[in-house]
């Protein structure tokens, strides 16, 4: 019987009736999950931070699964919101994921700064695995003439509102962390806001504008072919892809510290079977010699969480990054 069959049958059934095929019917596609293909939605266009994550991930939990994994680039803007949006609203039967960033905590709090109508809530959704979690560099042109922080720092004090830099839209990861640096460091910079960080680094490239705050997969290959500068990390500690780029906390700012992570989340109603076949995919899905190999190429090595360590990393990370936006309070 197919699920056409099955409703039918089940409007003219007594309630008892009713509830009995409904429990069977969930049994019976959660035991075969997946029967089709699943889409994972990443709110941002190609090449930045969540892109970068979702590829590989993808291609190593198709051949878990078994049937094909579509990575579906909702690239709307707004930082990520109309992705994040449209995930929430997706079915909660597994077959709709979202691989998304930590500005998933900081958009809604952004629409309520606002008074906008709130595009999602994070409780819609429930985490799934950890994939990545970057410190964000700060990059400039090989060309600029600003060769350590400090010049940049002097350089924005003579010229306030001058210097362009990119994000990924507003509020999104890449706009709080440069907002974060230029209100700790006194200084006012330019948002250029693009529909994600493929699209600022593309805008760094082309000299569109001088500075972007990235992930250190998304710049490893045009710092390595001239193209870019790095000038400082938002971590807590210097990192190995970047060993000589010194933390923010080195150059006199303590509390300027930001990771762009990259994650795997579903629906909050999505069944609980379905959800440990997910979790036990991701498992697996890391330790791909493929996804290990294009992470660490990029400088982003695997930082893994199965979902109950991760969903408690997102409540502390959220809880600091909300305090931030409260603190930046409202800018363009």
């Amino acid at each position: 019987m197919n699920r056409r069959e099955l409703l039918r049958a089940a409007a003219v059934l007594p309630l008892s009736q009713t509830v009995f095929y409904s429990f069977t019917f969930e049994a019976e596609a959660q035991g075969a999950y997946p029967t089709r293909n699943v889409t994972m939605i990443v709110p941002f266009p190609a090449g930045g931070q969540a892109d970068f994550a979702a590829r590989p991930i993808a291609l190593a939990l198709e051949k878990i699964l078994g049937k094909p994994v579509i990575v579906d680039n909702r690239a709307g803007g707004a930082g990520g919101s109309v992705g994040n949006a449209q995930a929430a609203r997706a079915e909660p039967d597994g077959y709709t994921l979202l691989m998304t960033l930590s500005s998933l905590a900081i958009l809604p709090e952004a629409d309520r700064l606002f008074d906008r109508p709130v595009a999602y809530e994070v409780s819609q959704f429930k985490p799934v695995a950890r994939v990545l979690a970057d410190p964000t560099l700060l990059a400039v042109p090989a060309s600029a003439p600003w060769k350590t922080l400090q010049d940049l720092v002097d350089d924005a004090k003579k010229r306030p509102g001058e210097i362009p830099y990119g994000s990924s839209g507003p509020y999104g990861t890449l706009h709080i962390a440069m907002e974060m640096f230029a209100a700790n460091a006194k200084i006012k910079l330019l948002h250029v806001p693009f529909r994600g960080a493929g699209p600022a680094l593309t805008a760094l490239l082309s000299g569109t504008v001088q500075a972007i705050a990235a992930a250190p997969g998304t710049l490893r290959p045009q710092v390595d072919d001239g193209k870019l500068r790095v000038l400082a990390n938002w971590g807590s500690e210097r990192i190995a892809s970047f060993p000589d780029t010194p933390t923010f906390k080195e150059l006199g700012y303590p509390v300027v510290e930001f990771y762009i992570w990259a994650g795997l989340f579903a629906q909050t109603a999505m069944p609980e079977p379905i959800m440990l076949k997910l979790r036990e995919a991701m498992r697996e899905a890391v330790k791909n010699p493929d996804v290990i190999r294009v992470f660490e190429a990029g400088g982003s090595p695997v930082a893994y969480m199965d979902a109950p360590e991760f969903a408690k990393f997102v409540e502390t990370d959220s809880a600091r990054l909300i305090a931030a936006v409260k603190t930046i309070g409202k800018v363009e």
